[in-house]
């Protein structure tokens, strides 16, 4: 099962590259909490010969959307004068 997720995930984005010449993945999600597909992933896609990018600092699940929220949130916040 997991060999043919990373398998789809492959083609998906060499078939997207192929149409639009982006090189970069960045893998994120719930999903890729799930090491198999996380690892499995960055291994054929790095091997397909592209530029993967993964969450290090942040979770990549539900804690990672909040952060980028709560940043958002912050950028709108109106700044104090004087």
């Amino acid at each position: 099962f997991h060999r043919g997720v990373v398998r789809l995930i492959t083609e998906a984005c060499q078939a997207l590259r192929e149409t639009t010449g982006v090189g970069t993945v960045a893998l994120s999600g719930g999903v890729f909490q799930n090491l198999l597909l996380l690892r499995g992933s960055v291994d054929t896609l790095t091997e397909a010969g592209f530029r993967v990018l993964t969450h290090s600092r942040v979770p990549c699940n539900d804690g990672g959307l909040s952060l980028g929220q709560a940043v958002i949130a912050a950028h709108h916040e109106p700044q104090p004068q004087g």
